[in-house]
């Protein structure tokens, strides 16, 4: 029997207001914050970026024991502890007045970001879809693309009427009230709890029920195409981290005013939306590995228009192309992977890769104001990205799957491939 409505879409649904909520509150609202915790604490600027950096790393070394949790046990309990102390150091970084305390704060934060941000919430989407999973992880990050969108000016708001202290402990618990009920409740470990398979396919009583091909971590990283690809994704990081956190500043220096400049630096994060929206129709069509060789090409054209020019044109178009690329490589990532190597060990295997793009997308806008000190322009800086993004585009498109879901032969996946293999 057939059920007209899947769990699953309620678990996606959940996870996109998670995922904008969380995003928006433990990520982009510390820019807005900057300059007054600065004015008041009288740190430097350094010394509190510093922190923030320190919970991305936090987070990249997490990413492989959250992975291998969210395999094992699921995603419910996790994210809903991470959830908890999420809201409890933004709470507790509303009222700091130490500096060794706001490290402390951040390292923690930097715990529960990686048991709460995209890597668990994508692991969970590979779960419990299968043939629908590129659809499913569009409506998480169509929603938490909107996240700057809204908790910037949100947070600004905020500031001007409380100060930033009472901003953020406004934010601190709208986070608790937000995710910890949602992860808590609406959460559930696998579709086979349910008594469904992913997609909401049945298991009708006395059949063999089926197994869905996955490989193990093991097979992953005795892939050669898995580290090209994890490499075509750390370049690709860090000419876009290196672009994204440069912009303002780049069109600044070209001539074009500070408003002009924050008005189409917001504009990236509508187009990545748009990006999302048109990657998952296509992504349906197109092989996992086409999909990701045209995201990088993109980029590449994208910023092979800067080195035009900061004329309105050109800025318009790399707006609308970057932004546009930005958001389908947030998809092509985790579509390609499950793609590639099923969901059963998809946590272990995504962190490995998010290990290295974290790291990447931390040191890359520091390495892009080391050059800029060094050569007084922006010039070098768009050379090394473009040819960074170029090569990221290049390998895949030279390189082809050497492994995927149901050619090995371990026990796991001799019976996954006698099922249903993916060429």
């Amino acid at each position: 029997m057939k059920r007209n409505f899947y769990y699953g879409w309620v678990i996606a649904l959940a996870l996109a207001i998670t995922e904008t909520a969380s995003y928006g509150i433990m990520y982009y609202a510390f820019s807005v914050m900057l300059v007054p915790m600065e004015a008041e604490l009288g740190w430097s600027r350094a010394q509190l970026t510093g922190a923030f950096s320190l919970m991305l790393l936090v987070s990249a070394a997490m990413a492989f024991p959250i992975g291998a949790w969210v395999d094992k046990h699921g995603a419910h309990l996790l994210m809903t502890v991470g959830s908890i102390g999420a809201s409890l150091c933004i709470i507790a970084w509303s009222q700091v007045t130490n500096i060794y305390l706001f490290f402390v704060i951040f390292f923690v934060l930097g715990i529960c970001s990686a048991a709460v941000l995209y890597e668990p919430a994508f692991a969970v989407i590979a779960q419990w879809f299968h043939k629908r999973r590129t659809n499913a992880l569009a409506v998480v990050t169509f929603a938490a693309g909107f996240a700057s969108t809204i908790f910037i000016p949100l947070a600004d708001v905020l500031l001007n009427a409380f100060g930033w202290r009472d901003a953020m402990l406004i934010l601190g618990i709208a986070l608790a009230a937000i995710t910890i009920p949602i992860h808590a409740f609406a959460l559930r470990r696998r579709p086979q709890d349910l008594g469904l398979l992913p997609d909401g396919e049945t298991l009708e009583a006395g059949t063999q029920r089926r197994v869905l091909p996955s490989l193990s971590l093991s097979d992953a990283l005795h892939s050669r195409f898995f580290w090209i690809l994890t490499l075509g994704f750390g370049l690709s990081n860090l000419a876009a981290s290196a672009t994204r956190v440069h912009f303002i500043p780049f069109l600044i220096d070209s001539g074009i005013n500070a408003s002009t400049a924050a008005y189409a630096s917001g504009t990236i994060g509508i187009m990545q939306v748009a990006g999302r929206v048109i990657f998952a129709p296509l992504d349906n069509r197109l092989s996992g590995r086409v999909m990701v060789a045209g995201v990088f090409a993109l980029q590449a054209a994208a910023i092979s228009f800067l080195l035009f020019g900061a004329s309105l044109l050109t800025v318009g178009i790399f707006v609308v192309t970057f932004g546009t690329s930005y958001g389908a490589r947030t998809l092509a990532r985790p579509s390609i992977l499950a793609e590639l190597f099923g969901s059963a060990s998809y946590g272990r295997i995504s962190s490995v890769m998010a290990i290295f793009l974290t790291i990447a997308a931390t040191t890359a806008p520091v390495g892009a104001g080391l050059l800029y000190d060094r050569f007084a322009s922006y010039v070098p800086v768009l050379w090394i990205v473009l040819a960074l993004s170029v090569v990221s585009a290049g390998l895949i498109i030279a390189s082809k799957p050497n492994v995927a879901v149901g050619t090995t032969h371990t026990p796991q996946t001799q019976a996954a491939q006698e099922v249903s293999p993916i060429g």
